[in-house]
């Protein structure tokens, strides 16, 4: 459902308006307008310039009650009522009355009959923990996890003497460690919580308590409470604005929070409150009663009336102050508290954290499944071995009669029960553990990653997950943000054309091109920013001698056409743009001569050159998007009148007069600079005869009373006069990119990345950006919303049929679907805007169908696909399917115009259809729901919004330092997580299975190989530290190498080095290892003799040999795998190794068994065997055949079949010295970058706010101070406000 842009305003390059949006009931004007304009143009489809329908609408929104048979489209028009509906209206508020909001009717259950008030209080709790249950809770948390329930099962089982063949301390020491190591991880975590809600629940603000204000904690608010605001102070709650220091309380408001867009938004405050409630006993007095619509997400909706003094007021968001904004430029201001805490909007808007999990914890997970079938079947063998053994063997031997009258079926059971005890340590407990240290490690790696910490803002990256490290090295598609993500929200102004001549490349003073940027000298001009930048010195010439005329009139125009606010703070002005795009415009004109000065309500007063001059504004025909263009009507000193108009060049070439000159070289000109992604406007005028003029007056102010569909009349008002316009020239401005983002987009392709944006931009804008940030390229095919509509229901059509017939021709989840949608062999692109996303998905459709067929009480007519409807649910997700088919056979989607609702579901929708990993990075509150939809979530911060931080995984300053977080951080953790899983589940195997081959010698006892410390001290001193620094350390190439060669990527999105074949590969490979380990000592064990004729071939001297044998060939095996070796891990292998012979002296020394006699019984076993030559011999032989294998399949691998990692790694210095070579031959093509036309011609993105500006505010005269301050002498300095523009939803 299209929307009148007077009901949803974006502003600036996208998303909705906080300010001046005007909300509906039912089928407002405003809709049936848009239809008809469509209709016009010959399309039933979505206006590409209109934000589709929120998601949070209510039904009643969307659809009013009609009767039978009524189509929805033809309803009868009815003017708004200033009552809200009763469906939305059930929410109160009284003023200045606390024990109001606590009366019965406003409790809600809670649990059983304990019941508490509806309104939430104004504390934020985002921690999990108190003092109190911590311990509960996160033991509780902690053995909701399977493997350490298991060992505390194993705990339990050890417990009992009958089944218990190993003492309790082996399974209860790991335990400990690992549940004591992540409670400690979990306290870190929640007392940062609590640090940061405390830090902002103490927060002061002034709240009128007992007739006065008094200072108190933002926690102690309460809904109802009238609060007072000064300048610069954030917005406790959602407040409703009453009066303000300013004239008529206009208040100023920057929204960066929300959306991180940095240009201010004006709230204003009801007349009636203005002007009764500016003392603070009028304020206590007050005691109005709000009823407005219920809490909820919507940023650009607020519905309400205030009834005060047997009067109705209408209330929409223009009133509202939202929670997260800061007060600018007014001094003070009061308001009343509508929701407060958790029901804030932006509160709302946070949606809910979900717990994200990698691939590898998914594999990880199912191998210990695995492992723990394997270990119930291999258990299970071993008993019935046993039984058997018993019952025909065992029985029979008397010395092995333990005087108890058991079955063997029983002897079984407990042996069964006793093996899932000794081969416990299959399903490694210290798995976990060790994991979280390792991601811990490369966290904290990013965190202290200089070549990703941004110096101008103190910025360095952050990892706020320690979870999701190895997933950044497996990311298939991005979904970024496009304001404030890709670009700076910097606009520039760069070129321009005058009467055809071009202007803004690097020339000498007299006027000849040269290659050197010298910048423009500003010292002649008093007034002029200093921070602009111009190149172009000839222009600079000719405006100065105003020998050219259509010069003057070029800056005159932009100095006059706009609805910049301006105002006097300590003899500076201060500039407010309703978008940066005027400001630079106003900014530009101000160097070049023509500076703004001051506006009322009917005149505008500038400086032109060496004279200041009033001009009287007759009419200003502000901007919306469907004009594209704005102009203004003034009335010079001399009495002439003149039109001045700007506006995209679509719209402005059609009301050309015909003997307007340089049309085609303005045109080409525009070309040129549409090529160079410049934001584009053109500048024409108008000279109007004063009986023109008033004959066009009275038409327009009959249209400006219109009751209905006064929008529409105003436009054809307008129409009428802006016709045979004269063209001056054409403006370029410049939206700049970050630093860095065409190279970045460039590698992530390379990387075989896809990169989606989803923007609330325009859809000519983010276009230009598109082919800006070279995510669009010239020999792209682009196809926009109305071709996919097509080759949609055509494919769906085509398909059904076979579908239906052969369901197994798709199942859902396939990465290639069985049919191309595009059959050409070039590259293609999709543009598509949110309006038409909802067509696709049957979004708009469903709901409507529904709310239909509720009020008629029928059921759904069977449809056809080819009328655009969906047959049932599995019509509709093959319709999706489809969609997401086609997008991802195109290089690059651009999506724009769409809501944070929308950005979501594109993310879901390729999650679920694609199952490939996904990761979405923004800077605003609008992308907060794709940020926590995507299996990563990355924030940009430093751009003083903070929303999408606080929700996001990563953050980090710049867009292109994500080059560096997946093809460096996230490619080396991948393949260092990958590398330790494979070689943790080897080295359990292979040292458990030694008990499985000692029970066929052992009648299936449960008799353990090993010793019990080194059972218990395994897993945590001989083994750990080795493999831990690999998971921490170990790089196959250099970072520079990973960005040079994107495509080393590629193995982490296949899974190529972890995956469930190569866990079976790492289980084959702990079976051999073990049965060398165990059958190599066991035969030289057999039938040998000691050099000192005595034979030590007892089990203890066994166990030490094989022992012995594990730790000598894991650590080994271990450094055979390291690709990057530092003196730590040196240290590691030779400490792992002396460690174990260190603790194995001291177990079998006679002081420790005089300290411990029943504990150390086998005194002196560890040094009779190793003294022995040919038990080093055989640990010797034991480890080399073990390893032998392991080598001669590197060797082969990496010299017969290399692969890319290994090649690089093989010429790395080779690269090494290109790398630097390139680098000296990038810094230089910097300096002098030659423009090449493409073949393409992108006009489309014209440089202009994207919402009305403030011209209903200028033309009311409410901005105009009562008391307006004398302009004494010149202004010492001017400056404008930095304006950052960002998606606003």
């Amino acid at each position: 459902m299209s929307r009148d842009p007077n009901t949803f305003t974006p502003t600036s390059a996208g998303g909705a308006s906080l300010n001046s949006t005007r909300c509906f009931n039912g089928h407002s004007s405003g809709v049936r307008m848009s239809r008809q304009r469509a209709d016009s143009q010959g399309s039933l489809g979505p206006d590409d310039d209109v934000m589709p329908y929120s998601d949070d609408e209510t039904d009643d929104e969307l659809e009013p009650p009609s009767s039978e048979g009524e189509p929805d489209e033809e309803e009868p028009e009815a003017p708004p009522p200033v009552e809200v509906r009763p469906s939305e209206a059930n929410w109160k508020v009284k003023a200045n009355d606390r024990p109001y909001h606590h009366l019965p009717e406003f409790q809600k259950k809670v649990f059983l009959c304990i019941k508490k008030s509806r309104y939430s209080g104004n504390a934020i709790k985002t921690y999990k923990y108190n003092v109190l249950t911590f311990i509960p809770l996160n033991l509780y948390e902690q053995f909701k996890r399977a493997a350490n329930l298991y060992f505390l099962a194993l705990l339990i089982l050890q417990i009992i003497p009958d089944i218990s063949t190993l003492p309790w301390y082996t399974t209860l020491v790991p335990l400990v460690v690992v549940l004591g190591i992540t409670a400690i991880k979990d306290l870190a975590d929640d007392l940062a919580r609590h640090k940061m809600d405390k830090e902002i629940n103490n927060r002061k603000c002034e709240v009128l308590l007992n007739g006065r204000f008094q200072v108190s904690k933002w926690m102690d608010i309460q809904v109802g409470d009238v609060v007072r605001l000064k300048k610069n102070d954030f917005i406790p709650a959602d407040i409703l604005l009453l009066s303000s220091s300013n004239p008529n309380s206009l208040c100023y408001v920057e929204t960066a929070e929300l959306d991180g867009e940095t240009n201010l938004k004006f709230k204003m405050g009801l007349k009636v409150t203005d002007e009764k409630l500016q003392e603070e006993h009028q304020l206590a007095d007050f005691d109005a009663l709000i009823d407005c619509e219920e809490p909820n997400n919507r940023l650009d909706k607020f519905m309400g009336t205030m009834l005060w003094q047997r009067q109705r007021y209408p209330l929409d968001l223009d009133n509202m102050l939202l929670r997260g904004c800061t007060i600018r430029n007014t001094d003070v201001c009061h308001g009343l508290v509508i929701f407060a805490g958790a029901d804030t909007k932006i509160m709302k808007n946070s949606g809910k954290t979900r717990f994200k999990r990698t691939k590898i914890d998914e594999l990880m997970n199912y191998a210990v499944y695995t492992i723990f079938v394997l270990l119930i079947l291999v258990a299970a063998g071993l008993a019935i071995g046993h039984t058997y053994w018993y019952q025909y063997i065992g029985i029979k031997a008397w010395y092995l009669n333990d005087g108890k009258t058991q079955t063997a079926s029983y002897r079984g059971f407990l042996s069964f029960w006793g093996y899932i005890i000794v081969l416990n340590t299959m399903v490694p407990i210290s798995l976990y553990v060790s994991v979280e240290v390792i991601r811990l490690g490369q966290s904290k790696f990013i965190n202290w990653d200089l070549q990703m910490y941004f110096s101008e803002k103190d910025t360095p990256a952050k990892a706020r997950t320690t979870t999701l490290n190895e997933q950044l090295g497996q990311i298939e598609y991005i979904f970024s943000d496009k304001t404030g993500t890709l670009t700076q929200n910097i606009m520039e102004f760069k070129k321009c054309n005058i009467s055809g001549q071009n202007y803004g490349g690097p020339t000498t003073a007299e006027g000849g091109s040269t290659q050197r940027r010298k910048l423009v000298d500003w010292s002649w001009n008093r007034y002029a920013d200093k921070k602009f930048q111009f190149v172009d010195q000839s222009l600079v010439d000719c405006v100065r001698s105003k020998t050219n005329k259509d010069a003057t009139e070029f800056f005159k125009l932009l100095s006059l056409c706009h609805t910049v606010m301006v105002e006097h703070k300590e003899g500076d002005l201060v500039y407010q743009a309703a978008s940066p795009d005027e400001g630079a415009l106003v900014t530009a004109a101000r160097n070049f001569g023509y500076v703004f000065l001051s506006r009322t309500q009917d005149t505008i007063t500038i400086w032109e050159m060496d004279q200041e001059a009033t001009y009287e504004m007759l009419a200003l025909l502000d901007f919306n998007s469907d004009r594209k263009r704005m102009s203004i009507i003034l009335k010079f000193p001399d009495g002439r009148i003149r039109l001045y108009c700007k506006g995209a060049d679509t719209v402005i070439y059609e009301r050309l007069s015909p003997s307007s000159k340089h049309k085609e070289t303005t045109q080409s000109a525009l070309d040129i600079f549409a090529n160079e992604t410049l934001r584009t406007l053109c500048l024409c005028y108008k000279d109007i005869s004063a009986e023109e003029y008033n004959a066009w007056s009275r038409k327009h102010k009959e249209a400006q009373v219109v009751m209905a569909n006064r929008d529409a009349a105003l436009d054809q008002v307008y129409e009428q006069i802006e016709k045979d316009l004269m063209l001056i020239g054409a403006t370029a401005i410049e939206d700049k990119l970050q630093d860095g983002v065409p190279e970045t987009i460039a590698k992530l392709a390379n990387a075989n990345i896809k990169i989606w944006v989803l923007t609330g931009d325009k859809k000519e804008t983010a276009e230009n950006i598109g082919y800006s940030c070279s995510l669009l390229t010239d020999d792209m095919q682009i196809h926009y919303g109305e071709d996919v509509k097509g080759v949609e229901l055509g494919a769906a059509v085509a398909q059904e049929a076979n579908r239906r017939n052969d369901p197994s021709s798709y199942r859902r989840g396939n990465k290639k679907s069985t049919e191309a949608f595009f059959t050409g062999q070039g590259k293609n692109a999709l543009i598509i805007t949110g309006g038409w996303l909802n067509e696709i998905l049957y979004e708009k459709k469903k709901k409507r169908r529904r709310l239909r067929l509720r009020r008629l009480k029928k059921r759904a007519p069977p449809a056809n696909p080819q009328d655009g409807q969906p047959m049932d649910e599995k019509e509709k997700e093959m319709r999706q399917i489809d969609f997401v088919d086609m997008a991802c056979e195109c290089e690059a989607v651009i999506c724009c115009r769409v809501t944070p609702k929308q950005k979501a579901n594109v993310v879901n929708l390729v999650k679920k259809y694609k199952k490939a990993v996904t990761l979405s990075i923004g800077d605003g509150a609008n992308d907060v729901n794709m940020i926590k939809s995507a299996d990563i979530g990355v924030g940009i911060s430093g751009q003083e919004g903070m929303q999408a931080v606080m929700s996001s995984d990563y953050a980090f300053a710049q867009f292109s330092y994500l080059q560096r977080l997946l093809l460096v951080h996230g490619r080396w953790s991948y393949i260092r997580m990958c590398k330790f899983l494979r070689y943790f589940f080897f080295k359990n195997f292979a040292f458990t299975l030694v008990h499985f081959w000692y029970s066929f010698f052992s009648g299936y006892s449960s008799q353990v190989a090993y010793e019990d410390w080194f059972i218990t001290l395994y897993n945590l001193c001989y083994s750990s530290l080795p493999v831990l620094l690999v998971g921490l350390l170990d790089q196959d190439v250099n970072d520079k190498l990973s960005l040079k060669f994107p495509k080393l990527y590629l193995p982490g999105q296949q899974g190529k080095l972890f995956n469930y074949k190569k866990f079976i590969i790492s289980l084959f490979h702990g079976i051999f290892v073990s049965l060398t380990i165990f059958f190599i000592p066991y035969g030289a064990f057999l039938q040998t003799m000691g050099e000192d004729g005595e034979a030590p071939s007892d089990l203890q001297s066994f166990a030490v040999v094989t022992a012995s044998s594990l730790v000598f060939t894991v650590n080994l095996q271990i450094s055979l795998d390291t690709s990057y070796w530092t003196f730590v891990n040196c240290f590691a292998v030779l400490g792992s190794i002396a460690i174990y012979f260190g603790i194995m002296f001291d177990i079998h020394s006679a002081g420790i068994h005089v300290i411990f006699t029943s504990v150390f019984t086998f005194t002196g076993v560890a040094s009779n065997a190793l003294r022995q030559p040919y038990l080093w011999l055989t640990i010797i032989l034991t480890v080399s055949i073990s390893l032998l294998p392991i080598i001669c399949i590197q060797f082969l691998c990496q010299t017969i079949w290399p692969s890319v990692g290994d090649k690089i790694q093989r010429d790395r210095k080779k690269y090494a010295k290109e790398i630097k070579k390139q680098e000296e031959e990038e810094e230089e093509k910097r300096r002098i970058q030659a423009f090449q036309r493409g073949r393409r011609s992108r006009r489309s993105a014209y440089a202009f706010s994207h919402s009305r500006g403030y011209a209903d505010l200028i033309a009311s005269g409410r901005s105009i101070r009562r008391r307006p301050q004398a302009r004494g002498g010149a202004q010492e300095s001017i400056r404008e406000v930095p304006q950052r523009e960002a998606e606003n939803i």
